[in-house]
């Protein structure tokens, strides 16, 4: 124990304090400018997101061999009645005007167009104009599609015009993507914030957590931000989006804890320094292996097959492990230069009582006691019946039409475009063969039902041929984010694998979906897995027992069903939406899996230590008692700033902060309080085989109604 503590004092000694917060302000001075040019660094390309193996992502890559990566911005116009002669001369002046255009990788030349719906009398028409792609490809969509308005307008005077296909929607998304780490920040500080005085009830203590959490998102946006430009890292706009989220919210959980444990030491040790050392000495390693298990479970993602998944990974367990360390060195530095002071109005004074037993959370624990096997069994059934919302679950993908929260222009164009059109145009399928067999793969293409047969053709600006292999594009008549279009992909592929020799391959956005789908349960059944064996092992090596882990994961699987199969219902009936991304559940299973596993942890290891003294049952009602209300705050902490995503104009972000949310307030105020309470009640000293707790047991004549005194 002493040479623990001799650990805490390097960093919260007396000279040591100082040192610690010269380190982490010299630290800040290097790394907060380049903390600022994550965004810069981000890849949102589309080879970002996919499966690396998959075929839509060989197709991509062989594409770049005939021409350059190319995304289509389709402007379309429509006039209820018909397009009048002047809609028609306006139509003509706008495309020669798009033929001019040479900025911000449009290429005039290439533009295709005007095309009516209709030779006679036409009611619509649309330009195809294709936008370069490069290193900045993402960056560039956005002012691309601003010329391109520059030139068309948005109509007027009855006559509609939309800017969307691929290049549109992805310039709205980019629109949404953009400022996401400010308004993000400023969403989980403000959530934060108004936390943290509900529970410190302190206008200056908040400062210190507020402080530290920030120094830490600072440092670990700059370190990934190195990785990236540096290390080939790949960061997109999903993860950095989460990566503030996850600081901020794992951070503050920390600094809660180490508080709590904090103001007890104050209480009883008149050296602020030695209470910290005591306060880390105790709650550290709780809050460490807190920290290991969202790391590794973090860096399971790896394991993915989807590049978007596998680069969340190293960038979470970066944020995580950088925030851990901020809350174990630079929060308690800061804690101890500011004295006791920094408590007020509610300081804590030396001798003052411990208010533990007096608090809702021990009266809790005495009535759960008096009859826990019901307790736990009435509670495990009501878990379950929540899982029932399952069924209503519809993870098969959001269509483009439904991935807003609001109807951005691409939207309303998609849907005005096909009225006139075929629903696939502006999203063609690309398909490459072996010249030799080019005609025949050609013929497998537009016999294939759902496909426009006339639409097969060579893009603008691409190669007839390159080193014996041909690509050309056909149309699909279904909307390209459809069931059904992903279902004539699959059939042309069934197709065009089929033409003896030519070694054709289909993507182009549709079969990148399909693709996407295909991986996302790869990774379900390997990352799944793999995390519960993770967060199992850590258990089982902090508590040194079999039967208190394996308890503890059927807890978290249990919140986690009940949390997802409530959020669908939400997503059904109360919001609307319609339907999940296909990694919805896995996001949502990692992130309640690997963070509500932090409260069990929090719970028990001050269970384990009070059994070692008490006996378990009174261990069990203690620890409750001790942790009970700041395991709640933090917990609160936590479902708010996954809440602060539903402030991005995307319904996947919003799903993920609102499930995360609801799941983490079932395991605070449910599953930790209650369902484990219970479980360890019943269960007994047995829970902590094969330690010798298990056989010995401390005081195990000490019944829970009887506890008193010191909660420490």
């Amino acid at each position: 124990m002493t040479g623990n503590r001799g650990v805490a004092h390097l960093v919260c000694g007396r000279r040591a304090k100082w040192v610690v917060l010269g380190l982490w302000v010299l630290a800040l001075l290097i790394t907060a400018p380049f903390a600022q040019k994550l965004t810069d660094a981000q890849d949102n390309d589309a080879q970002s997101w996919l499966p690396g193996s998959a075929e839509s992502t060989q197709v991509l890559e062989i594409s770049q061999d005939f021409r350059p990566e190319q995304i289509p911005a389709v402007v379309v116009y429509a006039r209820e009645g018909g397009l009048t002669a002047a809609d028609r001369a306006q139509i003509q002046q706008d495309a020669r005007g798009l033929k001019e255009l040479h900025d911000h990788g449009i290429r005039g030349a290439e533009t295709r167009g005007p095309v009516y719906d209709r030779p006679a009398d036409p009611r619509a028409a649309q330009i195809y104009v294709p936008i370069t792609m490069d290193e900045k490809g993402w960056q560039r969509i956005g002012p691309a599609v601003d010329s391109i308005r520059g030139v068309v307008g948005t109509g007027g005077s009855g006559l509609a015009v939309h800017i969307t296909g691929p290049g549109g929607t992805s310039a709205d998304f980019a629109e949404a993507f953009e400022g996401i780490d400010s308004t993000l920040l400023l969403a989980a500080m403000g959530v934060v914030v108004v936390m943290l005085l509900i529970t410190y009830r302190s206008p200056t203590l908040l400062l210190v957590p507020l402080l530290s959490v920030t120094a830490a998102l600072f440092a670990a946006q700059a370190l990934i931000y190195f990785l990236a430009t540096q290390g080939g890292l790949t960061v997109n706009g999903q993860s950095a989006g989460i990566l503030t989220v996850l600081v901020f919210g794992a951070g503050t959980d920390y600094a809660l804890l180490l508080v709590a444990r904090y103001r007890e030491e104050l209480r009883r040790h008149e050296d602020r320094h030695e209470a910290m050392a005591l306060a880390l000495h105790r709650a550290g390693p709780a809050v460490l292996a807190s920290g290991a298990t969202v790391v590794l479970s973090m860096l399971v993602l790896l394991a993915a097959e989807m590049n978007s998944t596998r680069g969340l990974g190293p960038v979470a367990a970066i944020g995580v492990a950088v925030a851990l360390l901020a809350m174990l060195t630079l929060f308690p530095a800061l804690l101890v230069v500011s004295g006791r002071w920094i408590f007020w109005p509610a300081v804590p004074h030396f001798g003052d009582a411990d208010p533990t037993e007096r608090g809702v959370w021990a009266r809790t624990g005495r009535r759960i006691a008096r009859s826990p096997r019901a307790v736990w069994v009435a509670t495990a059934v009501a878990l379950a019946i929540c899982s029932l919302g399952l069924f209503q679950l519809r993870a098969a993908g959001i269509g483009n039409a439904d991935a807003f929260t609001g109807r951005p222009d691409s939207i309303v164009g998609q849907e005005v475009s096909a009225r006139y059109f075929p629903a696939g145009s502006g999203s063609p399928l690309v398909i490459v063969s072996n010249e030799a067999q080019a005609r025949e793969v050609g013929r497998a293409v537009a016999g294939t039902p759902g496909v426009v047969p006339t639409s097969l053709g060579l893009p603008p600006g691409t190669k007839p041929s390159y080193e014996g292999r041909v690509l050309f594009e056909a149309t699909m008549t279904a909307p390209a984010d459809s069931d059904a279009a992903k279902q004539t992909v699959e059939q042309v592929r069934d197709a065009v694998h089929a033409v003896p020799g030519a070694d054709a391959k289909v993507g182009g956005g549709t079969a990148a979906l399909l693709d996407m789908d295909a991986a996302t349960i790869h990774d379900d059944r390997v990352i799944i897995p793999l995390v519960l064996v993770v967060v199992l092992l850590i258990l089982s090596v902090l508590l040194r027992a079999v039967i208190a882990p394996l308890l503890l994961i059927g807890t978290v699987v249990l919140s986690f069903t009940a949390a997802l199969g409530l959020s669908a219902m939400a997503f059904r009936y109360v919001f609307d939406y319609a339907g999940e991304s296909t990694d919805f559940p896995l996001f949502v299973f990692v992130f309640l899996v690997a963070l509500g596993i932090d409260y069990n942890i929090f719970l028990t290891t001050r269970i384990r230590e009070e059994a070692a003294r008490r006996g378990t049952r009174a261990g069990v009602v203690t620890g409750l008692a001790a942790t009970g209300a700041v395991i709640t705050s933090a917990g609160l902490v936590l479902a708010g700033t996954f809440a602060a995503l539903g402030t991005l104009p995307m319904v996947a972000f919003a799903e993920i902060g609102f499930a995360v949310a609801l799941g983490v307030l079932l395991d605070t105020f449910v599953v930790r309080s209650v369902l484990v309470t219970a479980l360890f009640l019943d269960t007994g000293p047995r829970v902590w085989w094969p330690h010798r707790l298990a056989r010995e047991d401390g005081a195990a004549t000490a019944e829970p109604s009887q506890v008193s005194g010191s909660a420490g």
